[in-house]
């Protein structure tokens, strides 16, 4: 993969505002990580007030990722065409009505209706500091201000552990998604305050040319797409949903344990998050390349989870965070996809990548549900039926490794 070597625009204000404006930025991501993880902490309280199945918390959960891939092909021409800030403020409104809706939902229908909308309104989240850090940032910061945002998600999802199962005999669910709405609009201000305008040109100038059609058939996106739906996607699933139900199902924690087990994987994403921030600009400057990192690192992440389906019952919190941990490399992948294109195509290309990410979650998601249920239905053991889910999930990551693996032999695609 080459990257391009256009110098990128300097960023008016320098290290002042580019700081300010990382920091508006991950106020809000904070906010839609939060929202993204919270079903799991949320799962027995979903389930004693509206009675729903393993299906319906798969597809609760899935909810907000289908939403949130729905709108990345719009999203990534928005983001090219009128600039990362101003798409960024209409979707941020959007999700606090979105968390408004939700907290006054009574039956699973409206649930999923607001926590879809919910998706759609947080799906600009992450793309549009991306997007941005494409345009104004160098190569290495790039890799540190996306392991960083990541990190900062991870705080969010931290934040959906523990802290949210304090607040619960306080507040209820619904209050919080009330509390979530008013600190959403707070976010939205802050962006519109620190975040520089967008160019009034946008990026359409500078490559009229390209189009998702070339963007989903460049060959380093094809290498990289079964891992981003399996492994990526596989991730975000696991961690925003089906640890904490395994840990209560499987290993045998109560609520407030698997709350801790959630809480203790989410400070580990963060912690790693953190370093490879840190880690990233030497990395670089040592030249080695992010698809060597993810060769070497996914194998481990594919080991843990085959000996989870293996162990069954022992398998707990920590064995989760270690699993989680080793997918980070994956993550890497991002700011890769980016430096295939131009950087006024960053839109495009990071929202076309996030859209695969997203279908992955919301299918792996949903498809963990309905085999635990259908297999339950016919009688096998919960915990079983969760080994047998967490087996064909770990099977598809492997081939989808494999891929990657295969379509990286001969000479490397041209960016």
């Amino acid at each position: 993969m080459s990257v391009a070597a256009r110098p990128l625009p300097t960023l008016a204000g320098g290290t002042r505002v580019a700081v300010a404006m990382f920091a508006a930025f991950a106020f809000a991501y904070f906010f839609s990580a939060l929202l993204r993880a919270v079903t799991a902490t949320l799962a027995p309280a979903f389930s004693a007030e509206l009675g729903l199945s393993a299906g319906d918390l798969g597809l609760l959960a899935g909810a907000y990722f289908l939403g949130f891939a729905l709108m990345q092909l719009p999203l990534g021409r928005a983001l090219d065409r009128f600039g990362p800030r101003r798409v960024l403020l209409v979707f941020l409104s959007l999700a606090v009505l979105a968390c408004a809706a939700f907290a006054l939902a009574r039956d699973l229908v409206s649930l999923l209706m607001a926590r879809t909308l919910i998706g759609v309104g947080v799906s600009a989240c992450l793309m549009a500091p991306l997007t941005a850090y494409r345009r104004h940032f160098s190569v290495a910061a790039q890799l540190r201000a996306n392991s960083w945002m990541l990190m900062t998600g991870s705080l969010g999802m931290l934040a959906s552990t523990l802290p949210v199962q304090w607040l619960l005999p306080a507040i209820g669910w619904r209050g919080l998604f009330w509390w979530v709405a008013a600190l959403l609009m707070l976010a939205t201000a802050v962006i519109a305050l620190a975040v520089p305008h967008d160019r009034s040109a946008g990026a359409s100038e500078a490559v009229p040319a390209i189009r998702y059609r070339e963007i989903f058939r460049h060959p380093y996106f094809v290498r990289l797409a079964p891992m981003a739906f399996f492994v990526y996607g596989g991730l975000l699933a696991v961690q925003s949903l089906w640890a904490g139900p395994w840990m209560t199902d499987v290993t045998g924690y109560t609520p407030a344990e698997a709350a801790g087990g959630l809480f203790a994987i989410n400070l580990s994403m963060l912690v790693t998050f953190f370093l490879w921030g840190v880690a990233m600009p030497h990395v670089t400057r040592r030249g080695l390349a992010v698809d060597r990192l993810i060769v070497l690192g996914v194998p481990v992440s594919l080991l843990l989870l085959v000996g989870a389906v293996v162990l069954g019952r022992p398998v707990g919190a920590t064995w989760w965070a270690m699993w989680c941990v080793s997918c980070t490399f994956i993550s890497l992948s991002q700011p890769a996809v980016a430096q295939a294109f131009p950087a006024a195509a960053a839109g495009r290309a990071l929202s076309a990548f996030n859209l695969v990410i997203f279908l992955g979650v919301f299918c792996v998601q949903w498809g963990i549900g309905l085999t635990i249920d259908a297999l339950s239905g016919l009688g096998w053991p919960r915990s079983i039926a969760f080994q047998t889910a967490f087996g064909l999930f770990a099977s598809a990551s492997t081939l989808s490794y494999a891929w990657f693996i295969w379509r990286g032999r001969g000479p490397s695609p041209a960016g």
